[in-house]
């Protein structure tokens, strides 16, 4: 008899239509915010001509299609292209969606909880597919450990750090007792 209390949620054989429509709305829904930003460069460079008298800086297609894990799995991503026909180069790098990002913050944040809670029972493979699904298969033990490595750096760093007139404190004292007197 085992002490294992995990739950194994399963993961199923087709793909879930709820999540199938949660991630086809989030891809627009990207989709439209990354298409917002680059407008907002453009339209800085609106009054800017070259001789012939074209924009200077215009939309040059998109960078190449990658994927992006979220909370629903993983969703393609095409940040847009922005080129200067001369002078001044103009860049363009998404707020949104940077440059080589694989994962959202918020399962970045979900990671360490999940890999003390799989150490805890061995079982982490498992507990990723159930929040990710099967994408979880990008979350190997090498990322996982690397991210480990980082967090052993910033604690280190976190614990190695000068406080003084860093830290407020309160010091108080007292007694409290549970026991109530007779009033009688």
């Amino acid at each position: 008899m085992t002490n294992n209390t995990v739950i194994d949620l399963g993961t199923p054989e087709g793909i879930d239509p709820l999540t199938e429509l949660l991630r086809s709305g989030a891809r627009q829904l990207i989709t439209e915010a990354v298409q917002v930003e680059p407008d907002e460069l453009m339209r800085q460079y609106d009054d800017q001509k070259t001789a012939d008298g074209c924009q200077r800086v215009v939309r040059s297609g998109h960078h190449p299609e990658r994927e992006i894990i979220i909370g629903v799995g993983k969703v393609s991503v095409e940040v847009p292209n922005i080129r200067s026909r001369e002078g001044k180069p103009a860049s363009f790098q998404s707020l949104l969606v940077p440059p080589y990002i694989r994962r959202t913050a918020t399962l970045d944040a979900a990671i360490p909880w999940l890999y003390l809670k799989g150490v805890s029972s061995g079982q982490m493979q498992s507990a990723l597919e159930a929040i990710v699904g099967l994408e979880a298969k990008g979350l190997s033990a090498n990322v996982v450990g690397c991210l480990k490595r980082q967090w052993e750096a910033t604690y280190k760093q976190w614990c190695t750090r000068a406080v003084s007139n860093e830290w407020v404190y309160i010091w108080t004292d007292g007694i409290y007792s549970g026991l109530r007197g007779d009033d009688g």
